[in-house]
Formats: structure tokens, sequence, C-alpha cells
């Protein structure tokens, strides 16, 4: 099993996203993986990759066979597809649940089922919190593969936190660094007024990789 930085975590999580939420502009341009990599909202944390971050870290995962240039792309800009999962390429194959929640895991970290089920309403559909446990549990032994982990219940947490397992984590510093929150149980407004402003800025990313592209190609002429 493949151990990943947070920095490929970021950039496959993000590359997971898009290709379920804004397959119009799948495969990504490292600006457009930028863009992703370096929201405000849905990452946790937030990111402030540069240019050459993310070239680096794409690199880095051509070289580990987790990406690859998209040679049919009539773009100046090289663009990029994942060879992360449900490819001939590797073991990992995911149903859309499974790989709805490794995404958001890859994403925002550690998260309760709820939080889960609330986050990856793009990308898959859970008809409650119990479904969302069911796909965790199949996540525990997937093939031989234990890809997540559930954390000890934390003080002033409701349910306990799941992490994936497929980058290296100090379980310690997971509990240390959110012992001073507590799990709030948004009301149906909330979530629906959170969802929303979700979309909208995923629809302003989207909208601005197109721009960036429309710019490389008027600048190659």
């Amino acid at each position: 099993m493949i151990t990943l930085s947070p920095e490929q975590c970021r950039v496959i999580g993000v590359m997971l996203e898009k290709e379920t939420t804004t397959p119009e502009q799948y495969p990504l341009s490292p600006n457009g993986i930028l863009i992703g990599c370096n929201q405000k909202s849905s990452r946790e944390p937030v990111m402030s990759l540069s240019e050459e971050d993310i070239q680096n870290v794409i690199d880095e995962l051509v070289q580990m066979n987790q990406l690859m240039v998209d040679h049919k792309a009539s773009s100046r800009v090289n663009k990029y597809f994942h060879r992360f999962c449900n490819t001939e390429f590797g073991s990992l194959q995911f149903t859309a649940q499974q790989r709805a929640i490794i995404c958001v895991l890859f994403l925002r970290g550690p998260q309760t089922p709820g939080e889960i089920r609330t986050r990856t309403n793009r990308l898959a559909d859970f008809s409650d919190v119990n479904e969302v446990e069911t796909v965790l549990q199949q996540l525990l032994d997937l093939n031989g593969q234990t890809l997540v982990k559930k954390l000890e219940k934390e003080p002033g947490r409701r349910d306990c936190r799941y992490v994936h397992l497929l980058a290296e984590f100090d379980e310690a510093s997971l509990i240390t660094s959110s012992s001073s929150q507590t799990e709030v149980t948004p009301s149906e407004s909330k979530t629906q007024l959170s969802q929303r402003v979700t979309e909208l800025e995923q629809q302003v990313a989207s909208l601005t990789e197109q721009v960036a592209t429309l710019t490389e190609l008027f600048e190659a002429q």
C-alpha cells in the first residue's frame, strides 16, 4: 500500500473530487489543481501552495504512477488524470461510496460518519449515517488492505472520527489539535446554506480554471 504526503493526498483528493463534480474540466491542468488544493472551503487544513509546489507534487505523483499526462488533450498546457483508483493500473477498486469517503478524508482529514455523510453529498448517495458506517467497515478490510482507522472518542465529541491510512499520521497530534473543539450538529437550514456556498465556490473555481486555460492558449499564440 502506498504512503502519501499531505500535499500528495490533497492533489489526489482534488482529482477525485473534480472528476465527479466538474467532469467537463477533467483532466486538470496544474493551475486547476492549484486552485482546487488552495480552496478555502471544503479543505482542512487550508493550504497555500505555490505553482512550484504543485508542479513538484505532480511530478512526484507521476513518478509514483498515481498521475499521468493526458496525451489526448488538445490544450498546449499539460493536463493530468489520476491512476489512484478504479483503473487497470492499480489494485484499489472502489465503489462510488468508498471512493467518496476516501476523497473527503483526503481533503478534510479525520471526520465522524455524520460529517462524512454531509460532505459527500455531491460525490455519492448515502441514505443515512448507518450506511456511511457500513462503508467505513468495508474500508477497514478491503481486499486485505486496511484503508481507514477509527480513532478514540474525544472529549466533547458525540461520535468517533475516522482517518485514512494512506499517509503517515500522529494520532496524538490529531487528538490534541481538536481537543478544544466540540462537535456541532447543524440545523437543516444551515447545512443547506453551507452546501450552497460550497457549490458556488466550486463554480467560481471552475470558471477561474476556464479563464486561466483560455489565457494560456491566447498567450501561446
